[in-house]
């Protein structure tokens, strides 16, 4: 099960360290509106439910801090192979083409102990940033 906070379902971005502290960076600021997990990975093996489309989510920072609240506004299930650029774009991390994200995806999920291949199932998961939490964001 995924962690509560203030009553609300976390999201917490990537691995802890400097990649999770860069995710949510890119949250604050605007940049990122997506993120993908694995339907397997993500959701069955830690029996957790998709998300809806109104639900708000509190991100979690590299620290364990409620940074903001964000609200789900899409759950897309796709097959790894049919993920769309315009999807991978949302996410805001820089990636040049639908290749670099899938390259990029496949190799943090390896990282992870998990093998995507073109029919994994992907969750797609967009989000708007409804109120920062009091902090500082990383420079």
């Amino acid at each position: 099960m995924w962690g509560r906070t203030n009553g609300l379902r976390v999201l917490e971005l990537g691995t802890p360290g400097d990649m999770r502290t860069w995710l949510t960076d890119l949250v604050l600021t605007g940049r990122k509106k997506a993120t993908a997990g694995l339907l397997e990975l993500d959701y069955h093996a830690e029996n957790e439910e998709l998300e809806h489309v109104g639900e708000h989510l509190a991100l979690i920072d590299d620290s364990g801090t409620h940074a903001a609240t964000v609200e789900v506004v899409d759950v897309v299930l796709l097959p790894f192979a049919e993920v769309t650029w315009v999807f991978a774009e949302s996410e805001g991390e820089g990636y040049d083409t639908i290749d670099d994200w899938r390259e990029a995806h496949r190799r943090y999920w390896r990282d992870e102990g998990v093998v995507v291949d073109d029919a994994t199932t992907v969750v797609c998961l967009s989000f708007r940033l409804v109120c920062l939490s009091f902090r500082l964001v990383s420079q």
